[in-house]
């Protein structure tokens, strides 16, 4: 295992243990859940846009399941502040392994992009671009 990977694995173990931006939003322009039957991971994203009605001012999650899930999740809604509604729904995949800075196995991958696709559905269905999408689901 090289140094730099090691270094990721513990940043990952971080974010597992000490979470950021965990918790609620008091005021969000909208919130979404999700989950990963596969592994048990759910998630919860607040999200709160700027008055522009466009700009990710915050982002926060909540929830329960792995190391990679709860590690990406709180790794993705830092990132999330600042980004437009549009630049959300043009992150994937690769994206958030990426922020992970690790080769996750195919199992995984739907651990990590869990918050990805919460968020980003979220966003759909606050746009009216999606409807009747009671949670998302990674199958």
């Amino acid at each position: 295992m090289s140094m730099g990977s090691d270094m990721y694995r513990q940043q990952i173990l971080d974010h597992y243990k000490n979470p950021r931006n965990y918790g609620e939003l008091d005021d969000p322009t909208f919130s979404h859940i999700g989950e990963n039957p596969m592994c048990g991971d759910e998630i919860a994203v607040d999200v709160q846009l700027a008055d522009d009605g466009e700009t990710i001012e915050r982002a926060a999650f909540r929830g329960d399941g792995c190391a990679i899930s709860q590690a990406s999740a709180s790794m993705l809604t830092g990132e999330l502040a600042g980004m437009t509604l549009d630049e959300l729904d043009e992150l994937d995949r690769d994206d958030v392994i990426d922020l992970l800075g690790v080769d996750i196995s195919p199992m995984r991958v739907k651990c990590a992009v869990l918050v990805e696709m919460v968020a980003q559905d979220g966003a759909a269905i606050y746009q009216g671009e999606k409807t009747s999408i009671e949670k998302t689901k990674t199958e």
